[in-house]
């Protein structure tokens, strides 16, 4: 049985939906409130101190599409921008772990989110395959080296470009890269999105219709 449906497994990701569900729409209403109330629209690097509480997890069908695209690849190298309390982190870490080999690394600039997220992969069992880089991703990211083989984005928007232009000669032929969010904040992913769905940059782009809206690109 994959690991996505073991008891540990299932009983961590259900009590983490279960409270985004309950906990993220107050908040997020409460920070669009500060927004309007200053006149403008809603920033997410501006916001990033006001969101230190908030999950914005994937839904459960875009860990299941992560999990699986993880095990149809084979993937022994995942990277992940923006760990929050670790939902997609799990489907991650989970893939690997069924996979047999290899590792999820992860950035979150949010210590609080470090320590909850690191309990969280801890209660599912599978915080041995993970490794949780505190900080800046331009910074806590620099030194990877190895050939990557899933590149999941899901941080600040406005840096899923340069986050990927930092990684991309590590990223090997036939790699993926998902990018989150691209409904939900199509202006700041403008850039990002522009991208990769020119030929010429080297990927193969395609809009996935789940959640927030996915971008999934292929390295070729």
């Amino acid at each position: 049985m994959s690991s996505l449906y073991s008891k540990k497994v299932m009983t961590v990701l259900d009590q983490l939906f279960a409270r985004a569900e309950a906990e993220d729409p107050p908040r997020m209403e409460q920070v669009r409130e500060k927004f309007a109330n200053l006149g403008e629209s809603l920033d997410e690097t501006r916001a990033d101190g006001l969101l230190a509480e908030v999950f914005m997890p994937v839904d459960r069908a875009t860990g299941r599409f992560l999990y699986s695209l993880a095990r149809a690849q084979g993937s022994r190298l995942i990277v992940e921008f923006g760990t929050s309390f670790g939902i997609s982190t799990i489907h991650l870490a989970a893939a690997v772990r069924d996979n047999g080999d290899g590792r999820v690394v992860t950035t979150e600039m949010e210590p609080g989110k470090v320590r909850r997220a690191r309990e969280n992969l801890e209660n599912a069992g599978l915080l041995s395959y993970v490794e949780i880089r505190e900080g800046d991703a331009l910074e806590t990211l620099r030194t990877l080296s190895e050939p990557i083989d899933l590149f999941f984005l899901d941080g600040w928007k406005n840096l899923y470009l340069p986050v990927l232009k930092l990684l991309e000669s590590h990223l090997r032929p036939g790699a993926a890269i998902v990018g989150d969010d691209i409904d939900l904040f199509p202006e700041p992913l403008r850039p990002y999105l522009d991208y990769v769905r020119n030929p010429a940059n080297g990927y193969v782009s395609v809009a996935v219709p789940l959640g927030d809206g996915l971008e999934l690109s292929v390295r070729v």
